[in-house]
């Protein structure tokens, strides 16, 4: 009976490491605002540096940081093993909105997340270094951050989605730090105007990015994104809307990034 029970434990414990990507907390440096900022990385658990990766950009909301993902879901390093793919999660500086911001140019998050960080992990992992093996998500700020990237980087990211996202900036004005990078609504209307995603959709071309869309119909941002939906619907540009009962917390994005990832892998076979 004793030999069973230490049978079974060491099955699990093989269970959880061949299902347990490994975790990276990385040092990478923005030439842009000449500072180090810190990301976690997931590889998966057969990562070899032979083989080249695709790579999922996930986004952190208002008021969180690099590590808020791994440590709310920790379901993720079994993610990218189960999709044999590396997770990046930036770091957004609590507030950046992901904007070159026009009011502060110390804040620079657009450069630095689509360009300076994609350059690094790419000089740093085996990864496909091409939009085909590139896909950017998040949460709320880092929704509207991952569409907002997606749609002005489109030779960057091959496929793009947003959970909660807060796609259309315009109806708050006075919430989260957005007129500290993109100036007061009063004084720069054109500023919140040409930054929010739902005015972006003209950007996207035939070789638009894969596009997937999630909000909870009990979710303040839920509106703004049936608006983005219908408008997206309007322009016949393909993409996936899922809206189902949920509020903006952690419940609703830890079963949301489910669906985000298994569509970004299906992407990535294609």
């Amino acid at each position: 009976m004793f030999k069973r029970v230490i049978a079974i434990t060491l099955l699990m414990l093989l269970v959880v490491c061949v299902f347990a990507g490994t975790v990276d907390t990385v040092t990478t440096f923005s030439p842009s605002m000449k500072k180090d900022i810190k990301a976690v990385v997931i590889r998966p658990v057969a990562y070899d540096k032979s083989k080249a990766y695709p790579v999922v950009y996930l986004l952190h909301g208002y008021s969180g940081n690099y590590a808020d993902w791994v440590k709310k879901v920790k379901a993720l390093p079994e993610y990218a093993d189960q999709y044999n793919i590396i997770i990046v999660c930036p770091d957004g500086n609590f507030s950046s909105w992901y904007f070159d911001s026009p009011a502060d140019n110390t804040w620079k998050y657009e450069t630095y997340v689509s360009k300076e960080l994609v350059n690094w992990i790419d000089d740093h992992y085996s990864t496909i270094k091409s939009k085909t093996g590139r896909a950017i998500t998040g949460l709320s700020m880092g929704g509207h951050g991952a569409l907002y990237l997606a749609f002005r980087h489109q030779d960057v990211f091959g496929a793009a989605g947003s959970m909660s996202g807060g796609v259309d900036l315009r109806p708050f004005p006075l919430n989260w730090d957005i007129a500290k990078r993109i100036g007061s609504y009063k004084d720069n209307p054109e500023q919140w105007e040409k930054n929010s995603v739902i005015n972006l959709t003209h950007l996207l071309a035939k070789d638009a990015p894969t596009l997937i869309i999630d909000c909870g119909t009990g979710d303040f941002f839920y509106k703004v994104n049936v608006n983005l939906h219908e408008k997206l619907l309007e322009r016949n540009i393909p993409h996936d809307f899922i809206s189902r009962p949920g509020a903006h917390n952690w419940e609703y994005w830890e079963n949301a990034v489910s669906y985000q990832l298994l569509f970004m892998s299906k992407y990535f076979k294609k």
